[in-house]
């Protein structure tokens, strides 16, 4: 659920050559003092329809930690378009938050920088111990062999999600299984202004989830073991092209959709403009949209024939959000406690059943709450048919870059042009000449 900014590219070169001792949180406190300060500086990802549904959702979960610590918490519903840069900007200058949410793919680049603490032993027993979390989860909060650089706080996966209404009244039965089938049921719903289904071409992150999955169905990963950028395999090139190709060949995704940021495909699913969304844990949007439960149905992503599994019947990446604190804030012991607070038991129930997404804390993954049909096909595909994007530090450039080259293909379709191998491997050249080269 990311956007992020092609400036950002400069951004992550500059600030992870620099030393960072001089970063640190915002909590006020007396200098040379060693009374803790009371207050920390808290910068929420914005998981809700908007940031006001974000607000409504925290602040009487702040308000309860208040109340038990004495600690108040500042906090700041950040857009994920802006995310990364003000993080980076804080790694840099000093001037940002104690805790912070960052999205998962994030975890290695941003562990790279130095900036923030290292989950070691300690510090996992501080908050009840490393054990308590989901494996997979933890799989995506840094460099493998490394300390975490975060600690889980929601879990998400991507599936396909159908508007029951329009596939009736089209006379499909069930929701494809494959991409081929997803085609097909795609153009049989594109008609009469409606569209088979939804993208957004100008979302970077979304284009990397894609075409990362893709990339796994193909046999490509974007990176060699050794962590160099290999975004020209033919695998690579395959997966861009058949994302793209929805638009371009297929013609089930409306041309209007290379423009589309955050959350716009979802506006339209909700409105009965699109049949189907391929998104990462949407039932809260559609319900804060104004659509009810009964109204859509969840499956699998689509893979390239037979069933979701392991491999090359991937499809999801291990999507979710971590929350990390800055190791130089002056409230280290109440970061610690507010995030042992954000991942108790109770509160992981409260929250996550909130932005519906699942927890990833083992414990509250117990609550019924999260058996639902919907949720149930997400925990099926976090188990057993999800990768976790390379942790690599260069991650971050790769999704902008790369998130770029798909958006400017998109652009591509929408207006007529041509896009072949040759013009996406092209496309896929240049951006991999943007990253740093080892």
């Amino acid at each position: 659920m990311r956007r992020i900014r092609a400036a950002a590219v400069g951004a992550v070169t500059l600030s992870f050559a620099l030393t960072l001792a001089a970063c640190g949180g915002g909590s006020s406190g007396s200098e040379g003092s060693n009374e803790q300060p009371k207050t920390l500086t808290y910068w929420a990802s914005n998981q809700g329809a908007n940031l006001e549904v974000d607000k409504k959702v925290l602040q009487p979960e702040l308000d309860k930690f208040e109340k038990e610590t004495g600690i108040k918490v500042r906090l700041e519903v950040v857009p994920w378009a802006d995310l990364l840069n003000r993080i980076l900007t804080a790694t840099t200058s000093g001037q940002g938050p104690d805790v912070l949410n960052i999205g998962n793919t994030w975890s290695a680049s941003l562990q790279s920088s130095g900036a923030l603490l290292p989950w070691d032993a300690k510090n996992f027993e501080a908050i009840g111990g490393k054990d308590r979390f989901v494996e997979s989860a933890l799989g995506s909060t840094g460099v493998q062999g490394q300390d975490p650089a975060a600690v889980p706080l929601y879990s998400m996966a991507y599936a396909l999600y159908y508007n029951k209404k329009m596939f009736a009244d089209a006379g499909i039965e069930k929701p494809p299984t494959t991409w081929e089938e997803l085609a097909e049921t795609g153009r049989k719903l594109s008609k009469d202004g409606k569209w088979g289904l939804g993208a957004e071409g100008s979302n970077l992150s979304n284009n990397i989830h894609q075409v990362f999955v893709l990339g796994k169905q193909h046999g490509a990963d974007f990176f060699t073991p050794d962590g160099k950028a290999d975004f020209t395999s033919d695998g690579a090139v395959a997966a861009v092209k058949q994302y793209v190709d929805l638009m371009a060949t297929d013609k089930i995704v409306a041309p209007g959709n290379a423009e589309y940021a955050q959350n716009q495909s979802l506006s339209d699913f909700a409105k009965d403009k699109t049949a189907m969304v391929l998104w990462q844990t949407a039932s809260a949007t559609f319900k804060a949209q104004g659509m009810k439960d009964d109204e859509w149905g969840v499956a699998p992503a689509p893979v390239q024939s037979g069933e979701p599994g392991s491999g090359k019947a991937t499809n999801s990446m291990v999507a979710g959000i971590n929350m990390a604190v800055f190791k130089n804030t002056k409230n280290i012991d109440g970061a610690k406690k507010f995030v042992k607070f954000m991942t108790s038991d109770e509160e992981q129930v409260v929250l996550n059943k909130a932005y519906g997404s699942i927890p990833p804390v083992k414990a509250a993954q117990q609550d019924p709450a999260f058996n639902g049909p919907a949720l149930s096909v997400l925990r099926e595909t976090l188990a057993t048919s999800a990768s976790a994007l390379p942790q690599v530090p260069e991650e971050s450039q790769f999704e902008t870059v790369v998130g770029t080259a798909v958006k400017e293909l998109f652009a591509d379709a929408a207006a007529g042009r041509a896009v072949t191998t040759e013009s996406v491997r092209a496309k896929l050249e240049k951006a991999q000449q943007q990253m740093p080269k080892k």
